[in-house]
């Protein structure tokens, strides 16, 4: 089962993001390893590095970045801290509770 089939499988779940986030538009990282997260939504990685799934509610400017690499496995709407926002992931950056 790849990462994506995982994530559309535990929709409305919670999951825990093991490192912090990179906050684009000047936040940079926000030093909260651990942060625990409801799933809403999961959608391909490919072409996400520009910007969200289109029809989200996001702005480009509330997309965080979890992983360093080039492209993540998927990107996710994430409810954090009360606010929906698009997050590329890898397998190694969270884990499904």
């Amino acid at each position: 089962m790849t990462l994506l089939e995982e994530l559309d499988a535990h929709k409305g779940g919670l999951i825990l993001l093991k490192t912090e986030l990179f906050w684009y538009g000047g936040r940079g990282w926000d030093g909260t390893r651990g942060r625990v997260c409801l799933l809403m939504d999961s959608a391909a990685a490919a072409g996400a590095a520009r910007s969200p799934p289109r029809g989200t509610a996001a702005a480009p400017s509330a997309v965080a970045r979890v992983t360093l690499a080039a492209l993540a496995d998927a990107a996710t709407l994430l409810l954090i801290d009360g606010c929906p926002h698009w997050v590329w992931v890898s397998s190694d950056d969270l884990e499904l509770l």
